[in-house]
């Protein structure tokens, strides 16, 4: 185990993590409960999980992050259990930290059925990791500004000096979509990317959400969000637009955030947590999150995407390893944390 390598993931949430002896109570035999973490917003997700409940009689216990430390909490626990693992299956809002999981080696392999159409670059080859139901990293853009930005680069632009936000770099999708650039670009111009917005006075917020409504409410002209965060607004008839980044044919694409899932190695309910890992994988959870106010982007072909949002085969979408990233995005801890001041 990389020992310096979780002091830096754990710094990035900002505290210790005790290993419990059994998360909520369980019962390490009982194959009728499944103990799932998860990082996906807690009010999309626990209706998914209260289904599976029904349809199966299998009892779910779920630890949720928050909106502030979201995936790191919980990836950081799970790092912390890798010896005594308490989880059955991490439920992530994006893949990078289901990588992660695999490359320390707390995921356990699995095939799922339901597996099959999902496209092979939204899933470990191996089975340690499966992408399902994704968002889009837009910009999310008020309607009173009349020179949009198209692209991420606009961060940079002194045009819009003091008029764009950020969320917090160290914390969800913001931290994967910074690491991708990294592996995008090279080191030497993601650093100069990032010291130009340092200049051009962008602000942070505590998350997508915060950042969208900051925008939504005119006191910033764009911001860098989850595809969700503008469609809810949207949805809202707040005065805003989504805007997918950087779709021209020199430009880099749009990043796409899937949701993943994965069987934790050694967990103590492995059949159990094999049952949601399909459930999760099914066409019509895809169904369920694309429907809901999560507005998510269906990866199986012929579930019907919401109308809010693009289908994931008319985007242009950022070309990156996933498994990079997630190396890359430990290797920029300090950098971010540098960043932000912390």
């Amino acid at each position: 185990m990389n020992r310096p390598g979780i002091a830096i993931v754990l710094a990035a949430c900002g505290f210790a993590i005790t290993v419990m002896p059994c998360v909520l109570g369980c019962s390490r035999n009982a194959q009728n409960v499944v103990v799932v973490y998860v990082s996906e917003d807690q009010v999309f997700s626990e209706p998914i999980l209260r289904d599976f409940e029904k349809e199966t009689g299998i009892r779910v216990q779920a630890v949720y992050d928050t909106e502030e430390a979201k995936s790191t909490g919980v990836v950081n626990r799970l790092i912390a259990e890798k010896n005594n693992p308490q989880a059955d299956v991490y439920w992530a809002n994006e893949p990078i930290r289901a990588e992660l999981l695999r490359q320390r080696g707390i995921a356990a392999t699995y095939q799922s059925p339901n597996a099959q159409g999902i496209p092979a670059h939204f899933k470990d080859p191996q089975g340690y990791w499966t992408g399902f139901s994704a968002r889009a990293r837009v910009l999310i853009v008020n309607k009173s500004v009349q020179d949009k930005p198209k692209s991420i680069s606009a961060y940079a632009d002194p045009a819009f000096k003091g008029k764009a936000v950020i969320a917090n770099p160290l914390f969800g999708t913001t931290t994967t979509e910074i690491a991708a650039l990294f592996t995008l670009w090279g080191d030497d111009k993601a650093k100069v990317f990032l010291a130009d917005m340092k200049r051009n006075s962008v602000q942070t917020a505590t998350s997508n959400g915060e950042a969208a409504d900051f925008v939504a409410s005119g006191q910033f002209a764009f911001a860098l969000a989850d595809s969700d965060d503008a469609a809810n607004r949207m949805t809202q008839g707040k005065p805003v637009e989504m805007i997918y980044p950087d779709q021209g044919a020199d430009e880099p694409g749009c990043f796409i955030v899937p949701n993943a899932v994965v069987l934790i190695n050694g967990g103590p309910h492995s059949e159990a947590g094999k049952k949601l890992v399909d459930y999760l994988l099914s066409r019509e959870t895809e169904r369920k999150l694309a429907q809901s106010d999560a507005a998510q982007i269906p990866l199986h072909e012929g579930v019907e995407t919401p109308p809010t949002v693009k289908k994931i085969e008319s985007i242009k979408t950022m070309k990156i390893d996933y498994a990079v990233v997630a190396r890359k995005m430990q290797e920029i801890q300090q950098l971010l944390k540098d960043w932000a001041g912390l």
